[in-house]
């Protein structure tokens, strides 16, 4: 299992986690959801007490990723396949994004 904190504005919202068998998770923080100031990190992940979940990496994500000549680039110098999609989100996404999330791998004990 591979895990990152999502952070909105530098401020964490929630937990993203890819599962052993590619499956993928996100789940808000409670005090995220319970304070009315803080937004949804998307429209399409509107704020909820209850998880997330999909076989595959959820579209907002997934549109973070580099394309096309960025993506073989990043892939080759970082040494990550081209489908590991988690993998590319956790190096290409941690601090310079064009909207207001990052993303930042949760290293495992």
């Amino acid at each position: 299992m591979r895990t990152a904190k999502i952070l909105f504005k530098g401020e964490e919202a929630g937990i993203l986690m890819q599962y052993d068998d590619g499956a993928f998770e996100f789940h808000y923080h409670d005090r995220w959801v319970n304070d009315d100031n803080k937004p949804p990190i998307s429209l399409t992940l509107p704020k909820s007490l209850r998880a997330y979940h999909s076989r595959f990496l959820f579209p907002f994500f997934y549109n973070m990723l580099p394309e096309g000549t960025n993506k073989q680039v990043v892939c080759q110098l970082n040494r990550i396949d081209q489908k590991d999609y988690f993998g590319l989100l956790l190096n290409t996404a941690k601090y310079d994004t064009i909207g207001a999330v990052t993303v930042i791998k949760i290293e495992q004990e």
